[in-house]
């Protein structure tokens, strides 16, 4: 177990550079998620912790050292691929000890850290199968097995659940969830799967471009996001964003949304002057219907448009336009049947709105 510290890492191929000036430090036992569309460097960032990539500038630091110069092999890392990388013609165990014997371990040593391993992963029964007898999920299993019996300071899952389809993913989540409380060792995970950085993060990191967005809790970076860029890949559907105009009325502050008025809920400073142009982010949870709107203050209600509506088991999707032109999507609970063309009463959680500067993109406080 280890603390990880990244200090001003950076990564070039050529004249291009992938990954800038990155700073980050990760705490001891925990999860931390890096996750971001594809191209932004998060397995870059990855491979040069593991050491299967040469850093540009920067120092990388596991523990009290600088591992810039220390081999893949010497950073007592271990690191699980969305490929699995098992050998085929090994059996389970043999897969899950290969680490071990090549590093001049006792057999009884090896046996009883592939013991302990395959019981925790529930694979006891598996050991003496080949990789082609095993299913998707049992084969991501012992991956995660080989990693596990060489007892690493930090684990590095890169994409590992990709090739699994929709349940396997949620039910591997769980087991990866459950592994980590046991083990608390340091883990590292690159997706590009929000839930999967939602549901298994202490923290998340968020890429683009090569730069940290934001980093902070799964709630942190949904409720109160960096930028329109966090606002939009975090969340799905995204935040709605809305073009609008800041202003003063009656001595409280509010956002002109077309002919639509929401109010900026008391205690939140938001340093513009009125007139000024700004951009209002809801959610789409945070906006409610039938029941759901009791609860809301009036001025907080207004009439929406439905456009189309879909229901998905115990929630619906709405698409809705308020005042003929401003179109949001609504998350609603329950199972919703609205026609297109029908008017509904809505209302808006403006205690969560996020307000951003349309020209940096950057949250305002």
């Amino acid at each position: 177990m280890a603390k990880v510290e990244l200090v001003n890492v950076s990564k070039r191929y050529g004249d291009v550079e992938v990954v800038r000036n990155i700073d980050l430090e990760i705490e001891d036992n925990e999860f931390i998620v890096l996750v971001g569309p594809s191209g932004c460097g998060k397995s870059t960032v990855l491979r040069m912790i593991a050491g299967l990539e040469p850093i540009s500038g920067g120092d990388v630091k596991i523990g009290d050292r600088v591992v810039n110069n220390v081999s893949p092999k010497s950073r007592n890392v271990a690191m699980v691929f969305q490929n699995y990388a098992l050998y085929p013609h090994m059996t389970v165990r043999e897969n899950m000890g290969f680490s071990l014997k090549m590093s001049k371990a006792s057999r009884e040593e090896i046996e009883q850290h592939v013991g302990t391993a395959a019981e925790i992963l529930e694979l006891d029964k598996l050991l003496d199968r080949k990789p082609s007898e095993l299913s998707g999920g049992q084969r991501q299993r012992v991956a995660m097995g080989r990693a596990i019996v060489r007892k690493p300071d930090v684990f590095l899952f890169d994409e590992p659940l990709s090739n699994l389809d929709a349940q396997l993913r949620t039910q591997m989540r769980m087991e990866l969830k459950k592994l980590h409380m046991k083990l608390a060792t340091t883990t590292i995970y690159v997706t590009h799967d929000q839930i999967e950085a939602m549901t298994l993060a202490n923290r998340i990191v968020i890429l683009k471009d090569g730069i940290i967005q934001q980093v902070g809790t799964p709630v942190e970076v949904f409720e109160k996001p960096a930028n329109v860029f966090v606002a939009q890949f975090i969340g799905n559907p995204p935040m709605n964003i809305l073009e609008g105009v800041y202003a003063v009325e009656d001595g409280k502050p509010c956002v002109k949304v077309g002919k639509s008025t929401f109010p900026v809920p008391e205690g939140r400073t938001v340093a513009l002057e009125s007139g000024a142009p700004v951009l209002a982010g809801i959610r789409p949870d945070a906006i409610k219907m039938g029941e759901g709107i009791e609860r809301l203050p009036r001025e907080w209600w207004c009439q929406g448009e439905v456009v189309v509506s879909e229901i998905l088991g115990g929630q619906s999707l709405l698409e809705i336009v308020i005042d003929g032109e401003n179109k949001m999507i609504a998350e609603v609970e329950g199972r919703v049947i609205a026609h297109p063309g029908e008017t509904v009463p809505i209302g808006f959680e403006f205690d969560r709105m996020v307000l951003f500067d349309p020209e940096t993109t950057k949250a305002l406080s």
